[in-house]
C-alpha cells in the first residue's frame, strides 16, 4: 500500500499465497491521505478503532497508536504486518473490544463496520475519553457509510459531515461536543428465545455483545440447526466452531451436561457473548472459551463432534476460504468416527466440499433455504 510516508508491505492472517484479497482498501488510503494534509496532534494519544488488518497501524506505527479491534484474525494480521515493516515490539498498542478503553484520546480514526451495532457501542465505551480538540476522523467505503452511521457520530460524539467520495471511498468528520447527553449504551442485549425454538433452550436467554450476528433475534438458519442436532452422551467433547453468540453449544450442553463444549470465534464479542449466554442458562456442565483461529490450537484427533454453521463474508467481500478452513480444521481435529455437522444456505455447496475431505457427506435435514449435513472422520 502506498502512503505519504512510504510504501507498507501488508497480508491478510492467515496469510496465503493464493490470496486475492488486500490486506487495505481505499478507504485506508483516503484516510491516510487525508491526514498528511492535515494539522494533527501526534504527540497525543492516537487510537485508531476497527483498523481491519492493521494497515492503519502500521502506517502510523511512528506515532504509537493504540488499535482496537473485534477480530482476533485482524489482531494477528497486525502483528505480522507491524514486525514485516520493522516496528519495535510495544510501539502499537493492541487492544480488543471487550479491553478496558485509554483515559484520553486526543485523535481518534474510525474505519466503520458492517455492523451499525458495534460502531454505536464502542463509540459509546470511546466517548468519554474524547475532549473537545480531539481529532475524530471515520473512513469506509461508500456502501459501508449510510445516513445512520451519520446520526450515530452526531448522536454520541457530535455534529459530523462527510467528504466527496474518492476511489468509492469517503471520510467522515466529526467534531466532538463535550456538552452531549449521550444515550445509555444498550449492550450487551439479551432476549429469550422463542418456546418454539427446537431442542433444550426453548424461551431461554441469549446474551448478544454488539457486533455478533443477529444480535436482536435469532437467525433462521440458527434456528433451523436448534432442531436437528446430534444427540450426545456421555463425556463426549462438542466444539461449537464459530460460535457466535453460544445458542448451539448451550443447548448441547443443556441436553447432555456431560459433554464438554468448546466455544471458539475468531470475534472476542462472540465469545464473550457465549459465555454470558451459557453462564445465563445455569448450564451444570464443563465448557472453554476460546477466541482464535477456528480449532487451531485443538489436538489432532481430540474431538468427538463439530457443530458448524460457517460464514461466507469477510467483511464487505463474499468468499468460502473461511469455511475452508474450518472444514480442514475439523477433519484434523476429529477423532476416528468423529462428526462436523454444518448448516448452511442450500446455494452454497458445502456437501462438494465436504465430500473432498471426508470421503462422503449426509444430508440430515433440508428446506428450500437450508441444509444441515454430516460428514464423519474415516476410521
Amino acid at each position: 500500500m502506498r502512503t505519504p510516508w512510504g510504501e507498507v508491505s501488508l497480508a491478510r492472517f492467515p496469510e496465503d499465497p493464493r490470496e486475492t484479497l488486500r490486506a487495505w482498501d481505499a478507504a485506508d488510503a483516503y484516510l491516510l491521505r487525508h491526514l498528511a494534509e492535515r494539522d494533527v496532534p501526534w504527540t497525543g494519544s492516537v487510537v485508531v478503532l476497527g483498523d481491519r488488518w492493521g494497515a492503519l497501524v502500521t502506517a502510523l506505527a511512528a506515532h504509537r497508536p493504540t488499535q482496537i479491534t473485534d477480530s482476533w484474525l485482524g489482531q494477528e494480521a497486525t502483528r505480522a504486518n507491524l514486525a514485516r515493516a520493522g516496528v519495535e515490539t510495544g510501539a502499537v498498542g493492541l487492544l480488543t473490544t471487550q479491553d478496558p478503553v485509554p483515559e484520553r484520546i486526543d485523535v481518534l480514526l474510525v474505519r466503520v463496520p458492517k455492523s451499525l451495532a458495534l460502531l454505536e457501542d464502542q463509540l459509546l465505551r470511546l466517548a468519554p475519553a474524547v475532549h473537545a480538540d480531539t481529532v475524530v476522523v471515520g473512513a469506509g467505503m461508500v456502501k459501508e457509510i449510510h445516513t445512520s452511521t451519520l446520526r450515530l457520530f452526531e448522536r454520541i460524539i457530535g455534529p459530523t459531515r462527510t467528504s466527496l467520495a474518492e476511489q468509492k471511498a469517503r471520510l467522515v468528520f466529526c467534531t466532538p461536543d463535550p456538552s452531549l447527553k449521550r444515550p445509555r449504551n444498550p449492550w450487551p442485549h439479551t432476549y429469550d428465545l422463542p418456546d418454539d425454538v427446537g431442542g433444550a433452550l426453548a424461551g431461554r436467554p441469549v446474551v448478544n455483545h454488539a457486533g455478533v450476528f443477529c444480535a436482536e433475534r435469532l437467525d433462521i438458519g440458527t434456528r433451523f440447526f436448534l432442531g436437528h442436532l446430534p444427540r450426545t452422551s456421555g463425556r463426549r467433547r462438542v466444539v461449537d466452531l464459530g460460535c457466535g453468540n453460544g445458542v448451539v453449544g448451550t443447548a448441547v450442553a443443556l441436553a447432555d451436561p456431560a459433554a464438554e463444549v468448546l466455544f471458539t470465534d475468531e470475534s472476542f464479542q462472540a465469545v464473550a457473548s457465549a459465555e454470558a449466554t451459557y453462564k445465563a442458562n445455569g448450564v451444570p456442565g464443563h465448557a472453554e472459551f476460546r477466541v482464535g483461529d477456528g480449532l487451531a490450537g485443538v489436538a489432532d484427533g481430540s474431538v468427538d463432534v463439530v457443530l458448524n454453521n460457517p460464514p461466507f463474508h469477510s467483511h464487505q467481500a463474499t468468499t468460502d476460504a473461511t469455511a475452508w478452513r474450518m472444514f480442514t480444521g475439523a477433519r484434523r481435529a476429529l477423532r476416528p468416527g468423529g462428526e462436523l455437522w454444518v448448516v448452511g444456505n442450500r446455494h452454497l455447496g458445502y456437501h462438494v466440499k465436504l465430500k473432498r475431505l471426508f470421503g462422503a457427506c449426509e444430508t440430515v435435514a433440508g428446506d428450500r433455504k437450508f441444509v444441515v449435513l454430516k460428514a464423519v472422520s474415516p476410521r
